[in-house]
């Protein structure tokens, strides 16, 4: 149950480091101050049920499209959470496509970096 929690929680913060990420480097990318959490939530809800159907989808039909799924998902998720959420917006079209390759980057480095973080506070919290 804890490692369920541990990567729920892991999935969220790479979600939420990757949409801070792309406000920061983005102009027409903008998230409201108040709203970076909810925006979070959303993406990473729909990120986390998008990304296997995709997978599947594609493995099945087109295997040699399976790199890109990550990066697709990342967009389709990031449309979605647009149009549900007041607090995130986005324009233009080159805008689009760098926001979901920065949050697909900058959240595929944090998945990759926060278990050591978080598995290191743990350990060491116990021997405390």
């Amino acid at each position: 149950m804890i490692r369920f929690l541990i990567r729920i929680l892991v999935y969220f913060l790479s979600a939420l480091i990757g949409i801070i990420v792309a406000n920061l480097l983005l102009t027409d990318l903008t998230v409201d101050a108040r709203d970076y959490i909810l925006v979070a939530v959303i993406f990473a809800l729909v990120q986390a049920i998008l990304s296997p159907m995709m997978t599947n989808m594609v493995q099945k039909n087109a295997s040699a499209f399976s790199g890109g799924v990550g990066i697709v998902s990342t967009l389709v998720a990031l449309i979605v959470t647009v149009l549900i959420s007041d607090g995130i917006t986005i324009d233009g079209l080159t805008t689009w496509i760098l926001a979901a390759l920065i949050i697909w980057l900058a959240g595929a480095i944090a998945a990759f970096v926060l278990p050591f973080f978080l598995v290191k506070k743990a350990v060491g919290e116990r021997r405390a």
